[in-house]
């Protein structure tokens, strides 16, 4: 059986719930969903799409160094999006933070996410042995 490893960066969000940031299993890792909360206030970000989508994106990063990796290594995102409006606005930042070849990924319509965020992303990444 392979060990879960739970990751824990001090430069992301605490988890808001019974979850951790992500979890290494070999040489996977999964990365819970991260809102646009600024880690050491723990309050959204105030700002436009583009800026939340920033910090969502930031967070990300955080955790994938901790695990030991970077967001080149993510394979898969699901991006939750309150108002899919901002579609267009979101795919130019993560345009920002990613380079071809582009993760794999879906958009997702929600009612409603934590802390009245319009934004959260999830990813797995695969480090390399």
């Amino acid at each position: 059986m392979t060990a879960h490893q739970p990751i824990h960066s001090n430069e992301a969000p605490n988890a808001i719930g019974p979850y951790s940031q992500a979890v290494r299993v070999g040489d996977t890792v999964y990365l819970s969903g991260q809102i646009p909360l600024d880690p050491q206030t723990m309050e959204l970000v105030e700002g436009d799409i583009e800026a939340r989508a920033r910090r969502v994106f930031d967070n990300l990063a955080a955790v994938m160094q901790e695990a030991g990796g970077s967001l080149s290594d993510i394979v898969k995102l699901t991006i939750y999006l309150v108002d899919l409006e901002q579609f267009g606005q979101v795919n130019e930042v993560m345009a920002e933070y990613f380079d071809a070849p582009f993760p794999s990924r879906a958009t997702v319509a929600v009612a409603a996410l934590p802390k009245g965020a319009p934004i959260e992303v999830e990813a797995v990444a695969h480090l390399a042995g």
